[in-house]
């Protein structure tokens, strides 16, 4: 929470990726978006123990046997898609109410944030309720098969919020000749679509943050 809450304070609802937690994600997520925002980072449902604890890179952590307490989160598995679909929508619609209610923060002034896994989920789920967010920001995920499907264009509402996607040119979860077709993919459904393709891994890029505050400032201006 910043020292002072004002009529332009922005809510950011921030999700960690595969294998990691919510105060990672948070510690990553703040010096990003900025100490004046309202930053909540939220855990995914699902839990397991992991092998290492989740480095502050905010990536999955390995997949070799546990090797001490820590838990690791997730989203879900390729397994029963609609209900992680349908989970992840009643965690962020609830746990957005709650904080807009607590903090007098208008849906506008809300920014949906999501690194590798949830990403995927948060266009899904703006494209679903598109008046629960003003903007969307995503690092180093995908974009859901269905969103430019043309037998199912009426599966997603017309996503006004501005979306900003950053994507990693080493990604080894997303070749960069893959997410370079992301824009025009995007397109289909949202109006304001911004791409950043940077040098580096499936990492949260240290670079992201001058791209956030820069796209925040022109989405958030007035």
């Amino acid at each position: 929470m910043p020292p002072a809450i004002e009529e332009r304070t922005l809510l950011v609802l921030t999700l960690h990726g595969f294998g990691s937690n919510p105060e990672v994600m948070l510690r990553l997520s703040v010096p990003a978006v900025g100490e004046d925002c309202i930053v909540a980072s939220l855990r995914a449902p699902n839990q397991a123990y992991a092998s290492e604890g989740p480095s502050d890179s905010g990536s999955p952590a390995p997949s070799a046997g546990p090797t001490s307490d820590a838990v690791a989160y997730n989203w879900g598995t390729r397994r029963h898609p609609e209900v992680n679909i349908k989970l992840h929508h009643e965690i962020v619609r609830a746990v957005a109410a709650d904080l807009r209610a607590r903090f007098s923060i208008d849906a506008r002034r809300t920014v949906l944030m999501g690194f590798s896994q949830p990403v995927g989920l948060n266009y899904r789920f703006i494209g679903t309720y598109p008046e629960e967010a003003g903007g969307v920001i995503a690092i180093c995920g995908g974009v859901p098969k269905d969103w430019a499907e043309e037998d199912k264009c009426d599966k997603y509402h017309p996503v006004t919020s501005p979306i900003l996607h950053i994507s990693r040119s080493e990604d080894e979860y997303f070749p960069a000749d893959y997410v370079r077709g992301f824009p025009d993919r995007l397109r289909a459904h949202a109006a304001d679509v911004e791409f950043h393709l940077l040098p580096g891994k499936h990492r949260f890029p240290s670079k992201a943050a001058p791209l956030i505050r820069a796209w925040r400032n022109r989405v958030f201006a007035d």
